[in-house]
């Protein structure tokens, strides 16, 4: 008797489950209605658009025009007149050499200069008086020809005295040291009392023309050759460039890019590209490394997709899409470069697609409908983090075929249980 009661309770129990699972497998697998509508997800659609590939590289920043002030005369320096670190336009005097050797140079070759004119004057007279003696032979003919080549000589020496007169005027004037070029001085590397050198070429302050700066940056002979063939063989010429500070912000000034080496580096197999900034407020300093964003190629029909709308894994990129019946469903897709905090999605995608990127955390049924909503860059995620989601929502995506697949033959295993109970 005690078995005979056991067996109703077994079967009532098995018949409970059977009935339990399938509600279960009724409410996911039917369509949220009533008082439970379907989730909201933001979404957003697949656009085909020329998307630019940009790339970061680094980059050294160079004056535009460096200029090193330097002795060209001997003497000792008597005094500075510019200011450290200043603006100093070409031709200002920045160092003063004791000019009094020079200045006297300068008296002696001009006295010179008066002798050999003086005696100019006499050589040309007697030249001219010997003239008709010499055409009615009242002189000899070697004396003539003697009174002409001093008149010559006189006129050579009047020359030699002249340059003479020249070059102590130059040295004269090298005794001020003026700047060469416009642009900002650094600090003098000399003070008032030092002697300098011609000979040594001594260095007494650089000057640095900085309106404008050069960047130049190296990058792969590999990938330069790869992003000119995606751009059809197109020069780099005027390619605008953005600089990115120490602190990740963007300098408002665009600049463009001049020129690629023509030659790789063989130690390295790098290529050398300079590019030209405006620089009218100094706010890149010569020396000073930054990162360089610049455009090289671009591809003419590619889709972006925001981060967290991509799930990233060892098994492949992909993304959740919303399908026709409101159903999201796991699409493998490839990802190329990050433009702007998105995906270049490369293949997997169509233009008018609606892909998820936000909202995972709502999608809780498997193979649920699901209520697209057009997302927002500025919107924040409700929980968590959407890459996270992402990933749980595309597994969950990616199982829901196997789930309801796997419901059916539960169903199936209880009936026959509650058979025995109903022909009892």
């Amino acid at each position: 008797m005690r078995q005979a009661h056991l067996f109703p309770r077994h079967i009532a129990s098995a018949a409970l489950f059977a009935l339990l699972a399938a509600c279960g497998a009724k409410d996911a697998a039917a369509p949220a209605g009533g008082n439970h509508p379907p989730p909201e997800v933001g979404v957003i659609t697949a656009i085909s658009d020329t998307v630019a590939l940009q790339t970061e590289l680094p980059g050294r920043v160079e004056a535009l025009r460096v200029a090193q002030v330097r002795a060209r005369v001997n003497g000792v320096i008597v005094k500075r007149l510019f200011r450290e670190g200043s603006d100093v336009k070409a031709g200002d005097v920045l160092f003063q050499i004791d000019p009094a050797p020079y200045q006297a140079a300068l008296a002696s070759a001009q006295a010179a200069l008066g002798k050999a004119q003086a005696n100019l004057v006499q050589a040309a007279a007697q030249a001219e008086r010997y003239k008709p003696l010499a055409a009615a032979s009242a002189v000899s003919q070697q004396e003539y020809v003697a009174v002409v080549a001093a008149h010559q000589q006189a006129l050579a020496d009047v020359a030699a005295a002249k340059a003479q007169v020249q070059i102590a005027q130059i040295n004269a004037g090298y005794a001020s040291v003026t700047a060469p070029i416009d642009g900002r001085i650094g600090r003098a590397l000399v003070t008032e009392g030092a002697l300098v050198s011609a000979t040594e070429a001594t260095q007494l302050a650089l000057v640095q023309q900085t309106n404008s700066v050069y960047l130049t940056m190296t990058q792969s002979a590999q990938e330069l050759q790869r992003l000119r063939q995606q751009a059809g063989g197109k020069g780099d010429v005027a390619t605008p460039v953005t600089v990115l500070l120490d602190d990740g912000s963007e300098l408002p000034r665009k600049g463009k890019l001049l020129f690629s080496d023509v030659s790789v580096d063989p130690t390295s197999g790098q290529v050398t590209l300079r590019a030209e900034v405006p620089n009218p407020d100094n706010a890149l300093l010569p020396g000073q490394y930054v990162r360089v964003r610049l455009s090289q190629a671009s591809l003419p029909s590619a889709i972006l997709v925001p981060q967290q709308g991509v799930n990233r894994s060892g098994q492949g990129d992909s993304v959740v899409v919303v399908g026709a019946d409101g159903k999201p469903a796991q699409r493998k897709v490839q990802v190329g470069a990050a433009v702007n905090g998105n995906w270049v999605i490369l293949d997997g995608l169509k233009a008018g697609e609606q892909v998820i990127v936000d909202g995972f955390q709502k999608m809780m049924v498997p193979g649920a409908p699901v209520k697209p909503v057009p997302w927002k860059p500025g919107a924040k995620p409700d929980s968590g983090t959407n890459a996270q989601a992402s990933a749980s929502a595309s597994a969950a995506v990616a199982t829901s075929s196997a789930a309801s697949a796997s419901a059916t033959p539960a169903a199936a295993s209880v009936a026959p249980v509650a058979k025995p109970q109903a022909a009892k």
